[in-house]
């Protein structure tokens, strides 16, 4: 078996070409006055929070790499390096990347590591940049074992991530409007997605794709952008500062605070980590299933906050 297989770190290599686009962005957005709009230390943020990211990988990647490794240790399966393998890994990755990103908005758990994602109030190059720093804690890893266990190498795993990445950053941004129809039929796109960080009630908990939309067309939880209904980016409950630490942690705390309440039984302690976000034992807090339910009841509905009750958490 190829134990010693290494691929190029695409994300560090692209870093260059992020900071170009953001650029070019900016330019565009302030000589056309159109495409959305920056705020100084809301991209700041973004930036520290990438940053964090970066530092973050560095030193808890080992957790799992070492994972990746034992299950390739122990599989007889060996696919090999060739481009049609790595082109297989790559659409079985984003299919991967599908359902982590939707147990990202359906588990509080992990929830409280992709949090950080939406918790900008604008939409733009920066905001792509904006990752967690405790993804290695929701141990979303193991969604990667069968792919491993498949034949596929770690490290083409992980190459292929990179690139799945790297094609979601040119997707945050409102300066592209919708692009050819077969474009959006297949691929995500900065409408599709623009959808996706929208917290209107129509758009909660919709377009998860990273690369192929297909995935929310097969699954059910694709949602295309209403000309008439303009994304209001942010949190259900926005968080309503800049200090990345309390983006970075805010959800964490929120959860353990929870689970420590006194007078709960076990399971409702347990729910409180597993159950979607808002979930409560009392009722006292809104679901998005929740706010979309009563938004159908109200076509006129504004932003997802308008539904949220007393001491609910951002979801």
């Amino acid at each position: 078996m190829t134990d010693q297989l290494t691929y190029p770190d695409v994300v560090q290599w692209a870093v260059p070409i992020f900071i170009a686009a953001i650029l070019v962005e900016l330019i565009w957005i302030h000589i056309s006055g159109r495409g959305g709009r920056y705020e100084t230390r809301d991209a700041v943020t973004s930036l520290i929070m990438g940053a964090g990211n970066v530092a973050s990988g560095i030193a808890l990647g080992f957790i799992a790499w070492g994972f990746f490794m034992a299950l390739w240790a122990i599989t007889p399966l060996d696919l090999g390096t060739s481009l049609w393998v790595v082109a297989l890994c790559f659409v079985l990755d984003d299919l991967r990347y599908y359902w982590v990103h939707r147990f990202g908005h359906r588990i509080r758990w992990v929830w409280a590591s992709h949090v950080n994602h939406h918790s900008s109030q604008h939409y733009n190059l920066t905001t792509a940049l904006r990752q967690t720093w405790t993804g290695t804690f929701t141990f979303m890893m193991v969604v990667r074992a069968p792919l491993i266990l498949m034949g596929f190498h770690p490290a083409m795993v992980l190459f292929v991530g990179g690139l799945n990445l790297i094609y979601q950053f040119w997707i945050h941004t409102e300066a592209i409007g919708r692009m050819p129809r077969w474009v959006e039929a297949v691929m995500n796109t900065p409408s599709h997605h623009r959808v996706h960080h929208g917290r209107n009630p129509r758009y909660l908990d919709a377009n998860y794709a990273g690369v192929f939309i297909i995935w929310d067309r097969m699954f059910g939880t694709f949602v295309p952008e209403d000309a008439a209904e303009k994304p209001d980016y942010g949190l259900v409950q926005n968080l309503g500062t800049f200090n990345p630490i309390r983006v970075a942690f805010h959800e964490w705390v929120a959860i353990f605070r929870d689970l420590f309440r006194p007078g709960l039984t076990w399971r409702e302690r347990w729910n409180y980590a597993v159950k979607p976000p808002g979930w409560s034992h009392d009722g006292s807090r809104l679901t998005s299933d929740q706010i979309k339910a009563q938004a159908m009841g109200n076509p006129s509905a504004g932003a997802a906050s308008d539904y949220a009750a007393p001491n609910r958490p951002a979801s």
